[in-house]
């Protein structure tokens, strides 16, 4: 059981080691692309975008709103709102 255990760990950190040159060649690779000079493509100048004519469009007048008067309401009085009472902590004994 102990060699089967073994084993497969080994066949891990063989898995681990291979993946880790691999990533190193990658990023060497990358950092040689980065250090050679790059050609700058040149592209043909852009057209010039001819301007499109803007409609004018008139609006309808706003129609007027005739709402009836806000009815008078006989409302009760507001009522008090209670006092708060005050609430103060207990002072701690003192521990002998």
């Amino acid at each position: 059981m102990a060699s089967r255990a073994s084993a497969s760990t080994a066949l891990v950190l063989l898995a681990l080691l291979l993946s880790c040159a691999a990533m190193s060649g990658a990023a060497r690779r990358l950092e040689e692309e980065e250090e050679a000079p790059k050609e700058e493509e040149e592209f043909p100048p852009h057209l010039p975008v001819p301007e499109l004519p803007i409609p004018k469009h008139e609006l309808p007048p706003f129609p007027e709103v005739h709402l009836p008067p806000f009815p008078e309401v006989d409302l009760p009085p507001k009522p008090e709102i209670p006092a708060v009472p005050e609430f103060h902590f207990p002072e701690p004994e003192a521990k002998p």
